[in-house]
């Protein structure tokens, strides 16, 4: 390591292959999100990354340093967003690339912020091997609430598979986070230094990684006696609205709605998001056939619904006498992608053409719900992109006994977006100790036990149905009693800490 430092210190000195190397690194980085899960190469992008931050000269310095790593990493974690473009290639395809790099380096920029912040606190002291670590878990915390947050791929997901992932029931993903960069400088520091201090410190923090994980609960799951129906239709994006293939795919559903059970009859079928693609309204005539298909059990199912101007998407349940009620719509929308900030207010000055109040785009629910569904216990129901968001569940009025997410990842292609959703969905049931269902379009439709292992599973681009039996809850969680407070208050003192010595040295 005294060798590879000083040789990036060489590299840092030189503009043109800091850019490249940094980029690289980045990418590298990224490989430790799914479809690949390789974990080292995100510690090893990481420990190269605070190398480089190491011998910045200046915070200026070291904000381009961290958007350059940063636009290597999410335009790797991020490749998914061109498929959403190529749906409708000849109209929409040149945009993809414009799109992909434009979120990367957009996201990148907190990660160049928390990296300048940091280069300025740690000023001439020796504290790199904290704020460093602090200043990229501020960074994914900003990035979870600017703009109503866009928590994706950060490097604690990449420990989904492996013991590690359980201390995010004590610390969430963003807590990981930053244990998983403080590691990295610890390692980077006492390799180099190979000083007593700082080769203890390395090791009592691997120790304490290690028995967290180990101590972190992690029980034989307990089933209920509940059997779910999951129907994965497996309706490609640029076929679900078309007229000629809609009608095929509805049909497909009522199909797997009605198969015979194998084992115990299910007590609860489940359709994905949009899995009707006719409005609510229009659909009256379809809810006493998939009553009648479902011979008994109530269906919640995913549909598109109008109130005047105003468009919803939402989840419904058809009851056994083939009356549909809305049950929820969904309340954490995707700007850009299902409506224009500010369009509401646009509207006031006479701008109605993104206003979400004049039917350009949907408008919000009220907020999380719990559903009774007697028997069946409490469920939080989230639609697509709202289980990437912790405190949406944190912010439910009470703690549900499962949690459902419907979902339509057709719109993310078949390689990294859908799989990198799933991940998502498993640390929400790490964090939360609760079991999740999840219920997709084209897959990946899973039951997920309360420590985020996925029981069962339908794959990718195949159309069926999967009868599980319901998990159980498990205990309540330290992140889900306290959230991200602890670590937040934990980086105001670090904030603190590297300020005080700056004046002081």
């Amino acid at each position: 390591m005294p060798d590879i430092d000083a040789y990036v210190a060489r590299l840092a000195a030189r503009p043109r292959v800091r850019v490249i190397v940094l980029l690289l690194v980045g990418a590298i980085a990224a490989l430790g999100q799914a479809p690949f899960l390789i974990w080292v190469a995100t510690l090893a992008g990481l420990l190269v990354a605070f190398l480089f931050w190491r011998h910045s000269r200046s915070p200026r310095a070291a904000a381009l340093q961290g958007w350059l790593f940063g636009l290597g990493y999410f335009t790797v974690t991020m490749s998914w967003l061109v498929n959403p473009f190529f749906v409708e290639p000849e109209r929409h395809g040149w945009m993809a690339p414009f799109a992909l790099l434009g979120m990367a380096g957009g996201l990148a920029l907190l990660w160049a912020l928390g990296w300048g912040v940091a280069r300025w606190l740690v000023g001439g002291g020796r504290l790199g091997w904290l704020i460093w670590p602090a200043g990229l878990a501020a960074a994914e915390l900003l990035r979870g609430a600017l703009f109503t947050g866009f928590p994706w791929g950060g490097p604690g997901l990449a420990w989904i598979d492996t013991p590690l992932a359980q201390i995010s029931s004590l610390v969430g993903v963003s807590g990981l986070s930053f244990l998983t960069a403080w590691w990295v400088a610890l390692l980077a520091v006492a390799v180099s230094a190979r000083t007593v201090k700082h080769v203890a410190g390395i090791m009592v923090l691997s120790l304490a990684l290690g028995l967290a994980a180990v101590l972190s609960p992690m029980t034989l799951p307990v089933d209920t006696p509940h059997t779910l129906r999951l129907i994965q239709p497996n309706a490609p994006q640029h076929q679900k609205w078309d007229p000629d293939f809609a009608e095929s795919f509805v049909h497909r559903q009522l199909e797997l709605t009605a198969t015979p059970p194998e084992g115990a009859r299910p007590n609860l079928i489940i359709w994905p998001e949009t899995s009707v693609p006719y409005l609510m309204r229009h659909a009256q005539l379809l809810f006493p056939l998939i009553a009648e298909a479902a011979d008994g059990p109530p269906v919640l199912m995913g549909i598109q619904r109008a109130e005047e101007l105003r468009y919803f998407n939402s989840m419904v349940q058809v009851n056994a006498d083939g009356i549909a009620q809305p049950v929820y719509d969904k309340h954490h929308l995707v700007p850009f992608g299902e409506y224009v900030p500010l369009g509401d207010a646009m509207a006031r000055i006479g701008i109605r053409a993104f206003a979400a109040q004049y039917g350009q785009g949907y408008s919000a629910g009220p907020g999380p719900v719990v559903l009774d569904l007697g028997a069946l216990g409490k469920v939080l129901p989230l639609i697509c992109y709202e289980a990437v968001f912790p405190r949406d569940i944190r912010n439910a009025p009470e703690r549900p006994d499962w949690i459902l997410q419907i979902t339509n990842d057709a719109w993310f292609g078949d390689f990294s977006g859908p799989q990198q959703h799933l991940i998502q969905a498993r640390f929400r049931a790490i964090e939360f100790g609760l079991p999740v269902i999840r219920v997709a379009n084209t897959g990946i439709s899973a039951a997920i036990d309360a420590h985020g292992r996925v029981i069962k599973s339908l794959p990718l681009g195949q159309s069926g149905y999967l009868d599980v039996i319901r998990p159980d809850a498990g205990p309540v969680t330290p992140y889900a009693r306290v959230g991200d407070w602890p670590l937040f208050l934990l980086l105001i003192g670090v904030a603190g800490w590297g300020a005080w010595t700056r004046r002081r040295f």
